[in-house]
């Protein structure tokens, strides 16, 4: 499958795969931050794309700066509709509660991964069918 994808600025970089067959592409950053402790930054990538219809585009962290870092995505994951055109931006947010993060303009700052969505129709019912679980949530199965 293809992805369309266009540079909306001339540093931009089109995503890239570290590695043959990962399901992540690596987004890059047009912009250089200076993300304080639990501060939060919107950073451009300078790229538009054209998910494909019956897909969604999820903008998912990068394990390495999170690790390192303690940098996330506030909103994990990103949606990228079919119907989008703009610029991907990201929301890093920084989770350490002492050291401030730099980001240079060229970082590979998260992860784009296209996957196919069912568009499921909402109904109305009178009832839910029974299930094993039922209505047990948050910590309900155990530790």
């Amino acid at each position: 499958m293809e992805l369309p994808i266009i540079k909306l600025h001339e540093a931009a970089v089109l995503p890239t795969r570290a590695h043959p067959g990962d399901a992540g592409l690596d987004l890059y950053s047009i912009d250089a931050a200076h993300i304080g402790p639990g501060e939060r930054w919107s950073l451009g990538t300078g790229i538009a794309v054209e998910i494909p219809a019956g897909h969604a585009g999820l903008v998912l962290p990068r394990s390495g700066l999170a690790r390192e870092h303690g940098i996330t995505l506030v909103n994990s994951p990103g949606l990228i509709d079919t119907g989008y055109r703009g610029e991907v931006r990201v929301l890093l947010l920084n989770t350490d509660p002492a050291e401030t993060v730099r980001i240079e303009a060229g970082a590979r700052i998260a992860q784009l991964v296209v996957t196919p969505v069912v568009l499921a129709e909402p109904v109305e019912g009178v009832a839910l069918s029974d299930s094993a679980r039922g209505d047990g949530g948050f910590g309900s199965t155990g530790r």
